[in-house]
């Protein structure tokens, strides 16, 4: 397939998922923030699919706003390798960062948002141009660093009511993914009512 026409693909991945977050936030609103009850519940067993939910539901508009230009931009720099590369890092980071949040996240919470992928998405960039060694890339992440590096420190640290598990986790996870991916190319090559806070991420 054409480079342009698989940046393309890309592209259209990151604005249907940013499409998607808008959507279900306007619904939210509209039925009283039932869709909240999505979120990650620590040690829930019947709730480990919200792992998939959780990082397209926010705790309002003021929340999506926040996550929704680091994450477009982000993932649009990641989707001009084609809509796969992008939907692998968003599924590695998203599963780790939502584990890590299941497994360590205080009990009575429930955890939702989208700044675990941009924590993930943001180390990714930061650490796919070392493991590639290309200079192009390692010139992105020095950018994203320039760009977002004060903010993405002060989210590693713990603060009330801000779920840093997934901070953390997404951050290990998008290492994660850079080093996974990289891995691959080179081969190729050659709601309702809860029982405590919601946390935003």
């Amino acid at each position: 397939m054409e480079k342009r026409t698989q940046q393309k693909e890309g592209l259209l991945v990151v604005a249907a998922m940013v499409a998607l977050m808008w959507v279900l936030e306007v619904v939210d609103a509209i039925v009283n923030h039932r869709l909240d009850r999505y979120g990650i519940e620590p040690r829930s067993v019947d709730g480990l699919p919200e792992v998939v939910s959780a990082p397209f539901l926010h705790l309002g508009f003021d929340h999506l706003v926040s996550n929704t230009v680091p994450f477009a931009v982000m993932g649009a720099a990641i989707a001009l390798g084609g809509a796969l590369r992008v939907l692998s890092v968003t599924a590695i980071v998203g599963l780790v960062s939502g584990v890590g949040v299941w497994l360590v996240a205080p009990e009575g919470t429930t955890t939702l948002g989208a700044s675990g992928l941009v924590f993930g998405y943001a180390t990714y960039l930061l650490f796919r141009g070392l493991f590639n060694r290309s200079a192009l890339e390692i010139a992105i992440g020095v950018v994203v660093g320039a760009v977002w590096g004060t903010a993405l420190l002060g989210g590693l640290l713990p603060q009330d009511g801000i779920s840093w598990q997934a901070h953390v986790f997404g951050a290990v996870g998008g290492i994660a993914a850079a080093r996974l991916l990289a891995r691959d190319r080179r081969g190729a090559a050659s709601g309702g009512t809860l029982a405590g806070p919601r946390l935003p991420a």
